[in-house]
């Protein structure tokens, strides 16, 4: 089955488009606590999760021991809820296949972000894995979106337009792969009708001020999920992680059904 395929079905199962980031806060305790704050996180928020994406970069932070953390929270996350790395890796191909080989083979995560700054080449790699996908960095939901990815070129066209040209190259080829970007909901309203029906990772919600109603007005097919991470894990309440998944869920549910 293919990604996009598994998404989907998981989707209509927990009727959530809600993508849960997993960003432990190295400050926070150490690996240590790290592990049963995540660990709560997933028992919790599991109900509505249509996928979770744990940061590289949060354990990285943390040395070896988030390196060890990140592998054995990957061994206990539900099977099928599927799971996005977010590495935003760029590398020429000879490294780009090992990063491919240690994430897809080792870790057997499901997708992983890529920075396609290189080009096509260098996401090759990462084209040939049968049930897997990888998200492009299209239009990211940081103000400085706009000194590359929104540029106009002579011809028309956005920069983002030549990264989604990559993903269409990639359906035209048959790779076993699916090929989706990420796209910032602070920055959606005026790129979406350029972007692929493709699966879209969408950042933004929440403590980044993004709005819904633009995507949700797209009427698009693709299974795209919204990304919440500190709405979720470091909202300032005292509710519990699984009633913050629950509100985000109906909420993003809600604006869909607008």
């Amino acid at each position: 089955m293919r990604y996009a395929q598994r998404l989907q079905q998981r989707i209509e199962k927990t009727g959530s488009r809600l993508c849960i980031g997993l960003d432990p806060r190295p400050g926070d305790g150490g690996a240590s606590f790290a592990r049963s704050f995540l660990m709560q996180v997933v028992e919790e928020t599991a109900p509505w999760a249509a996928a979770y994406k744990p940061n590289m970069a949060y354990f990285e932070a943390m040395g070896i021991e988030g390196i060890r953390l990140l592998e054995d929270l990957l061994a206990r996350l539900p099977e099928e809820v599927p799971v996005i790395l977010d590495a935003k890796r760029s590398d020429i191909g000879e490294t780009q296949k090992y990063y491919a080989q240690g994430y897809f083979g080792g870790w057997n995560v499901d997708a992983v972000t890529l920075n396609p700054f290189l080009g096509y080449d260098s996401i090759e790699p990462f084209l040939d894995w049968e049930g897997k996908a990888i998200y492009l960095l299209a239009v990211t939901s940081n103000p400085g979106s706009a000194d590359f990815q929104r540029q106009k070129l002579a011809d028309g066209r956005s920069v983002f337009e030549l990264v989604t040209a990559l993903g269409e190259r990639s359906k035209v080829e048959a790779r076993a792969t699916d090929v989706g970007y990420v796209v910032g909901l602070t920055n959606a309203a005026e790129v979406l009708e350029k972007i692929p029906d493709a699966p879209l990772l969408v950042p933004g919600l929440g403590a980044q001020g993004g709005d819904l109603a633009s995507l949700a007005a797209a009427a698009r097919s693709a299974p795209d999920v919204i990304n919440v991470s500190r709405g979720i894990l470091y909202a300032a309440d005292d509710r519990s992680f699984g009633a913050r998944a629950q509100e985000w869920a109906e909420k993003i549910s809600a604006a869909y059904k607008k």
